[in-house]
């Protein structure tokens, strides 16, 4: 089940903001950026990067994701292990608000997100 519309607007103006907030210089974007999709209960950030072997190519990278349950009113946390699966947060598996999961993905104190 894709997230509720009515709060469908105020998740992407959130990630809009965090986006813009967090995006490199535009000088070097064409060389990496950041960027989210939303994938029915869950919203996952990636990295834009040209691939090493066409330059003309860009390929996402995912690196953060969260889930929304509406069963207990929670976002789960994930990070994508190097075998390419996502583990659940062990430090903070669950938030109660959208913005904790990003200043969590922001601070990244273990190293899980971005290394």
């Amino acid at each position: 089940m894709a997230l509720d519309a009515l709060n469908t607007v105020d998740i992407i103006e959130t990630m809009e903001n965090y986006v813009a907030r967090m995006r490199p210089p535009e000088e070097i974007r064409h060389k990496l950026d950041i960027n989210y999709r939303i994938d029915n209960q869950s919203i996952i950030l990636f990295e834009i990067r040209p691939s090493w072997r066409d330059k003309t190519q860009y390929l996402d990278h995912d690196f953060a994701k969260t889930t929304y349950e509406k069963k207990n009113s929670v976002w789960k946390i994930y990070w994508l292990r190097a075998n390419l699966q996502w583990t659940l947060y062990d430090p903070a598996p669950t938030v109660k608000k959208l913005v904790d999961f990003l200043e969590l993905v922001e601070i990244d104190k273990y190293g899980c997100f971005k290394g």
